[in-house]
């Protein structure tokens, strides 16, 4: 099974969660606020979309999920994510609800692909970001949603063949 589960509080994480889902046409969306993370454990290839909410923190439908989440074993599964931030007014902890989701599915056995450029973003930290890169897919629909088409597009190309 593919999937792509995600969580979102104001919508834009669902908006951004269907876009993938037109290009990613074989996976099915899972919004884990009705349907919950029961199915991870099912899939071989995941995509995994959290907003960072308050002060770098995991939504709450994520955080209510997230003692189950840590009990799934990843180890044979192949996982992309995508994390939405601002970085003008969280800027010393931007997307850090995904570099939190990165370090738990690798300490699960994760293999995550999909690790994109820092470029073209300004914040000060984020623990989404390793050796130089962010650990997925960022966006910001505050501050650039003119630019999320595009790196969707672009993230989707990268992976697509992986997953």
């Amino acid at each position: 099974m593919k999937a792509i589960f995600y969580a979102s509080s104001t919508g834009n994480t669902e908006d951004v969660a269907n876009k993938i889902k037109e290009k990613l046409e074989d996976f099915e969306l899972i919004d884990i606020a009705s349907q919950g993370v029961s199915k991870v454990s099912e899939c071989d290839s995941l995509v995994i979309g959290t907003p960072t909410w308050g002060e770098g923190d995991l939504q709450d439908d994520w955080e209510d999920s997230f003692d189950e989440l840590q009990e799934i074993d990843f180890s044979n599964k192949t996982v992309a994510l995508f994390g939405l931030g601002d970085q003008e007014n969280y800027y010393d902890e931007f997307v850090n609800a995904m570099g939190t989701m990165y370090e738990a599915l690798k300490s699960k056995g994760a293999n995550i692909i999909g690790f994109t450029s820092t470029q073209g973003y300004e914040y000060e930290e984020s623990t989404a970001e390793l050796d130089g890169k962010f650990v997925g897919l960022v966006l910001d629909e505050d501050n650039q949603p003119e630019l999320t088409d595009e790196r969707i597009a672009n993230w989707i190309s990268d992976i697509k063949t992986k997953l």
